[in-house]
């Protein structure tokens, strides 16, 4: 799909982020001459179109207190994973839940969800209650903690 020249500068004016103001579609219209409106009816369409896959804040779990920070990763029958990880996804504390594919036989998880917590414990009373959740239809299970911060971005431009 070809961008034109005002997708270009939306994106470049977002693509660090919508500015921390009560009104940022406005804000970014402002910077480059056209209404709020007209910003989210293009970004809206981008979305539809598939250009963008979504808008939404992308937090500092660390900044936030949440420190324990741990990738769960579960075996679960293959004939319910669809089911119980959307229901896993509703869970407080789970911020993505998703399928991925074994890599048997060192690797038996189909089902990772992501805990925060603001200590190894909280993260750990979580898991219990996904597993609780998932019952007979997980056998076994781990917690893999994260040791850094890694730098989440958007959609970027490359620079011609």
């Amino acid at each position: 799909m070809a961008l034109d020249d005002f997708d270009r500068a939306l994106i470049a004016a977002t693509q660090g982020g919508l500015p921390l103001v009560p009104r940022p579609y406005d804000a970014v219209g402002e910077r480059l001459g056209v209404s709020g409106q007209q910003v989210r009816e293009r970004l809206k369409q981008m979305l539809e179109t598939g250009l963008i896959r979504r808008i939404g804040a992308v937090p500092n779990h660390y900044r936030l207190g949440f420190t324990a920070n741990g990738m769960s990763v579960w075996n679960v029958d293959d004939a319910q994973v669809d089911a119980l990880g959307e229901r896993i996804g509703q869970l407080p504390g789970v911020s993505h839940c998703y399928r991925r594919p074994r890599r048997l036989p060192a690797w038996p998880y189909n089902l990772f969800a992501m805990l925060h917590g603001r200590s190894r414990a909280e993260v750990e009373q979580q898991a219990a209650q996904v597993q609780q959740l998932l019952g007979a239809a997980c056998t076994g299970h781990d917690i893999l903690y994260s040791t850094a911060i890694l730098k989440k971005t958007g959609l970027r431009l490359k620079e011609n």
